[in-house]
């Protein structure tokens, strides 16, 4: 085998490699996201949009949220952010923060899971974890 057929040929095996998760979808996350929606629609039941959305919405953010073992929010990152709405990146970033301390996430010590923000211009929201729909 020639140098270069040995390095193309562990160059097709490193590309099939497994990969590690995407940010916020290890089975961990996956488990703990309703836990954590579920949590956030106890918290603020005044916030939550009661019935199916409208088609048209002010903003939909897509947000990992990070947790320690206490359930304490360590860190917060936009994987999507409504950038035409700063307010509504921070009102959400606030709620988050407000909301914790979060169920501790059981075995896990910490855990990063991901939802999407589907903003009402009310200031109302839904989470795709838990939506009703939309119009």
């Amino acid at each position: 085998m020639t140098l270069s057929a040995a390095t193309g040929a562990a160059m097709l095996v490193a590309g099939c490699a497994s990969r590690s998760p995407l940010p916020g979808r290890s089975p961990a996350s996956a488990a703990y996201r309703r836990e954590a929606a579920n949590h956030l629609y106890r918290k603020y039941p005044e916030r939550i949009y009661k019935g199916q959305l409208p088609a048209m919405l002010y903003a939909i953010g897509v947000l990992e949220v990070e947790l320690d073992q206490g359930g304490r929010v360590g860190s917060t990152r936009w994987l999507r952010g409504p950038s035409h709405a700063p307010e509504v990146m921070a009102e959400i970033e606030r709620l988050v923060r407000a909301a914790a301390p979060f169920p501790s996430p059981p075995g896990f010590g910490r855990v990063q899971y991901v939802d999407t923000w589907l903003w009402d211009r009310s200031g109302r929201f839904q989470l795709d974890t838990l939506t009703e729909g939309q119009l």
